[in-house]
């Protein structure tokens, strides 16, 4: 199988009615275990009252990120379970627990990559994607009222969508003193897709658009592309996509080879630019200096 290395863009926005961003987004390598250095990534859609959803959404991505700083076991999907439940017991311990009217909490979707293996963990309503074979599929399941629904077959994906109820959330980090994350371990292939969004994203663009945009951008463009649509398309909440592309090497090789070749091609036209420019400037001279003999 052709080796694939991982290019990552982010994008995140309040958006147009919301004064502060509670949403909060991280990548980043961190040296891993023998088998491997460890690529961290993350979003939280925090919620609560005046900032409080910011702090919480900030405390879930630093928690994670505390947990991977030290890495003492060989067993990924172990780590990332407990930076979750740390996570929960440290956004509890200091919301929740001192009552309902200091309650905040966030959702928390996070992904742990070693070579081409991601196990991701999530609670909440954001979600991650694949795309493979210019397909999506929903790696994660949400935890809100209108997904249950849905899996009961009391609601239509269609219903659950334009619901009233669709924010309720029925699982989150820091309401309860504890919290069960769900896993999910995959092995990427080469040319793979990942999206991780929050609901002000994925709740108003279309999966074919995603996939479109995933498929034809670079990472960086197309979370950007993604956020600006959802709020044309009427979002009036945080928004915050990151896109991962398991770029094949030989495609990546081949579109460094090209970059000399341009810049080549550009220095010729220039030089041939200013010989013209100069032959053109030579003959005027000649021929003021004829005119006035």
């Amino acid at each position: 199988m052709e080796d694939s290395r991982l290019v990552i863009g982010a994008a995140t926005d309040p958006g147009p009615v919301r004064e502060q961003n509670e949403d909060a987004v991280y990548h980043s390598t961190v040296p891993g275990t023998p088998s491997g250095d460890l690529l961290i990534l993350a979003i939280a859609d925090g919620m609560g009252g005046y900032q409080r959803g910011e702090v919480a959404s900030e405390m879930a991505i630093e928690t994670l990120k505390e947990r991977f700083s030290t890495v003492d076991t060989d067993d990924v999907v172990l780590m990332l379970r407990q930076a979750f439940n740390q996570a929960n017991e440290r956004i509890y311990s200091n919301g929740s627990a001192e009552g309902e009217h200091n309650m905040m909490g966030t959702t928390l979707v996070a992904g742990i990559v070693r070579g081409m293996d991601i196990a991701i963990g999530n609670v909440g309503d954001s979600r991650a994607y694949l795309v493979r074979a210019n397909s999506l599929t929903q790696i994660t399941n949400d935890h809100s009222l209108v997904a249950e629904q849905v899996a009961m077959g009391a609601m239509t994906e269609a219903e659950a969508r334009d619901s009233q109820h669709k924010n309720i959330i029925t699982r989150a980090l820091g309401h309860r003193p504890r919290v069960q994350a769900d896993i999910y371990e995959i092995t990427l292939l080469p040319d793979d897709r990942l999206l991780f969004s929050t609901d002000g994203l994925h709740d108003y663009v279309e999966e074919e658009e995603v996939v479109d945009l995933l498929l034809n951008l670079q990472p960086e463009d197309a979370a950007r592309e993604m956020v600006t649509r959802a709020i044309n398309a009427g979002s009036t909440d945080n928004v915050t996509a990151l896109c991962v592309w398991a770029a094949p090497i030989s495609v990546l090789e081949a579109a460094t080879a090209q970059l000399p070749v341009q810049r080549q091609g550009r220095s010729n036209a220039l030089v041939t630019a200013l010989v013209l420019a100069g032959l053109v400037i030579f003959i005027a001279i000649v021929g003021y200096i004829l005119l006035a003999m």
